[in-house]
């Protein structure tokens, strides 16, 4: 399939300025053909900025970044109107979100009123300023990044926003040969210099539209379900996914069969990304929580017999 090759084109021009990331770099991707949002729940330092600013260029998106603080007020997310003295009359003027890639770094360091002003755009596609709506330019993608649970001057984001992202990951810290090759790298250079445009928007647009078009067999779409309606049953967990974690499980499990060359959705492509889709809209259990040890994506798979096919 054309969506195969372009899709390894894709992470070919990205891998140019992030190294030893590739399954991260994958599943970002599959999200982005899937219409998703992006929680990245990590540390700083680790490489987010950079591989934002990799795909937006792969992908010819306008990029805004906003480094989130407890002063940063919504207005600088949505805009605002301001009054212009030669019309006489009130002018929009755009906030960061209006933009293809928004980078919401440290969203959890945002006061709780700024982070719903993003959740409108997040959900909606538009801001609402002063009564009137603006949209948000398409495609629209939010990557937002938070410090680790328990890190100084953050507060949680609430289970409204965590559900509006498709996936949770986490890059990590290098292992020692890619923060070699990494350092190496960027002697006398900007990686990101390397990268190059491999779609322009309407090229993306056609390729989202072929994940869409990729088949679920009736048998897959109940393997789904069945994941799903586990995490509301579980004894350890107080709160399972929503229906939106079925929908975004069959879209990620769609790019991912479009990414391997194949028009049609098989038990490994959901098996694949359930952890990466569900973990983060659960609650667990004091017990669980307090245990440590229990994984409820692994416990679920295990749970739930994928289905024969052929």
């Amino acid at each position: 399939m054309e969506g195969n090759k372009q899709a390894l084109e894709i992470l070919g021009e990205v891998k140019k300025a992030v190294v030893g990331k590739d399954n991260v770099l994958a599943k970002v991707l599959l999200a982005i053909l899937a219409r998703g949002h992006i929680l990245l729940e990590d540390i700083p330092g680790v490489g987010k900025t950079t591989m934002a600013l990799a795909f937006s260029k792969a992908l010819s998106l306008q990029y805004n970044r906003v480094q989130f603080t407890p002063d940063v007020m919504p207005s600088d997310i949505t805009g605002f109107s301001i009054y212009n003295k030669s019309t006489g009359a009130m002018e929009y003027q755009p906030g960061a979100v209006l933009c293809n890639l928004f980078l919401a770094d440290e969203l959890n360091r945002a006061t709780s009123r700024t982070q719903s002003a993003l959740l409108e755009a997040m959900e909606e596609g538009q801001v609402t300023v002063d009564g009137v709506s603006h949209p948000v330019p398409q495609p629209f993608l939010v990557i937002a990044t938070q410090n680790p649970a328990g890190a100084s001057g953050t507060q949680p984001l609430p289970d409204s926003q965590m559900d509006r992202f498709m996936i949770r990951l986490s890059m990590g810290y290098p292992a020692p040969a890619d923060e070699f090759a990494m350092v190496r790298r960027k002697q006398g250079n900007n990686p990101l210099d390397q990268v190059r445009q491999v779609l322009d928007l309407n090229s993306l647009a056609a390729l989202r539209a072929q994940a869409d078009q990729v088949f679920v067999s009736d048998p897959v779409l109940d393997y789904i379900i069945r994941l799903v309606n586990a995490t509301r049953s579980h004894p350890m967990i107080v709160q399972g996914a929503s229906p939106r974690a079925s929908l975004a499980l069959t879209a990620m499990a769609k790019a991912a069969a479009l990414v391997f060359g194949r028009d049609f959705v098989n038990p490994e492509d959901v098996s694949m990304v359930f952890a990466d889709v569900v973990t983060h809209r659960l609650i667990l259990s004091p017990r669980a929580e307090a245990n440590g040890n229990f994984q409820p994506a692994a416990e679920i798979l295990r749970l739930v017999p994928p289905p024969k096919i052929g």
